[in-house]
């Protein structure tokens, strides 16, 4: 995976996130998360809430890409600010044992302190890929 996805350190908040979690990279998301976040996302069965970057990693992101889960590639990225908030959409093809998919998320990011202090992210799910 390390070769699909380039870590630009120019890149915004949202592209360096997608990037971190294209990678799996918890590591770098906590230090892109602020300590005092409000995070809230939504996905096809959930909806999902926490207020620090450790509660987020262990208690969200792991859960949605369990270590079973492989992310081949970002297949898109799109990424706009507007007013005070950025932006960002990335796809994901992701295999795991029960076949290949494809993952979408929208997610809406404010700065604080030079890192990501409110976040809400709507997500797609596991999509099958034709064919596989």
């Amino acid at each position: 995976m390390s070769d699909m996805v380039k870590v630009d350190p120019t890149a915004s908040l949202g592209s360096s996130y997608a990037a971190a979690l294209a990678l799996k990279d918890f590591d770098r998301i906590l230090e892109l998360l602020h300590p005092e976040i409000d995070f809230r996302a939504l996905t096809p069965r959930r909806f999902w809430e926490a207020s620090d970057p450790e509660e987020i990693v262990a208690g969200v992101l792991r859960v949605w890409f369990e270590d079973s889960d492989e992310i081949i590639s970002m297949e898109q990225l799109e990424t706009d600010a507007f007013a005070d908030r950025e932006r960002v959409g990335y796809r994901f093809l992701v295999r795991n044992p029960e076949g290949l998919f494809e993952v979408e998320q929208q997610a809406y990011i404010g700065e604080r302190d030079g890192r990501i202090g409110w976040m809400r992210t709507v997500c797609s799910g596991f999509r099958p890929v034709e064919g596989e």
